[in-house]
């Protein structure tokens, strides 16, 4: 039997966020604060279901996003840590993925940017949250851009 339940992160600030996204239907935490709602702009955020890489079971996840045309845009950040997130390990093994962007789901096929559409992307993903460049400095790693 496959499972189709997605887990979500142990964390539990981003548990709660998973919830409250959830919970609401994508109402209520589409427009992320900040851990600490230190954030006063907001900025937009998807709900990423992949499948995992050796598990095979899905895998939810809440990451900002920014939209080139009709593309969703997300950075594997992890917020600097020396290697990848899971998730973005697993859309690597299985492209196919599903989005929630507020109250609509739908399917998709995740990809990673080039170098010169990363470049030009990243400077997006950067305005809306500023943090990614500091994520960037702090890691040896090259942080992709889905």
């Amino acid at each position: 039997m496959t499972e189709t339940t997605p887990s979500d992160s142990p964390m539990d600030w981003i548990a709660d966020h998973t919830r409250r996204y959830l919970d609401s239907g994508g109402t209520d935490g589409h427009i992320w604060y900040g851990i600490d709602g230190s954030f006063a702009q907001g900025a937009p955020t998807l709900l990423l279901t992949t499948r995992g890489r050796r598990s095979g079971k899905p895998r939810r996840t809440p990451l900002i996003y920014g939209r080139d045309g009709d593309d969703y845009v997300v950075v594997a950040s992890k917020g600097g840590f020396p290697e990848h997130p899971l998730w973005y390990l697993n859309l690597l093994a299985h492209s196919e993925v599903e989005l929630q962007v507020g109250t609509e789901r739908f399917p998709a096929k995740a990809r990673v940017t080039e170098p010169a559409e990363k470049a030009r992307l990243g400077l997006t993903m950067t305005a809306l949250w500023p943090d990614y460049d500091v994520y960037q400095s702090a890691t040896d790693r090259d942080i992709p851009v889905s």
